[in-house]
């Protein structure tokens, strides 16, 4: 994907992240059924956006990207209580 797009794509993302802050938090202190959230949640998202299911490699690239926002979300909440 173009640069440009993962930009784009992340901001998607993190609206997802966004929209669900327990579940951040939750995904933070690793309880269970978070990450399958917002794994599911990503692809909605994304397949409402581009108006078709996504091929197994962009669900993957989907789900790598979802990862990426999360933990730099936590990176954000570990810097902000040093």
């Amino acid at each position: 994907m173009p640069e440009d797009a993962d930009v784009a794509l992340d901001r998607i993302l993190a609206g997802v992240a966004d929209a669900h802050p327990d579940r951040v938090n939750g995904w933070i202190r690793n309880e269970p059924g978070q990450w399958g959230f917002f794994a599911g949640q990503a692809v909605l998202a994304v397949r409402e956006l581009i108006g078709r299911s996504l091929e197994e490699p962009e669900r993957r690239y989907v789900w790598h990207r979802m990862w990426l926002v999360l933990q730099s979300r936590r990176a954000d909440l570990e810097t902000w209580h040093t």
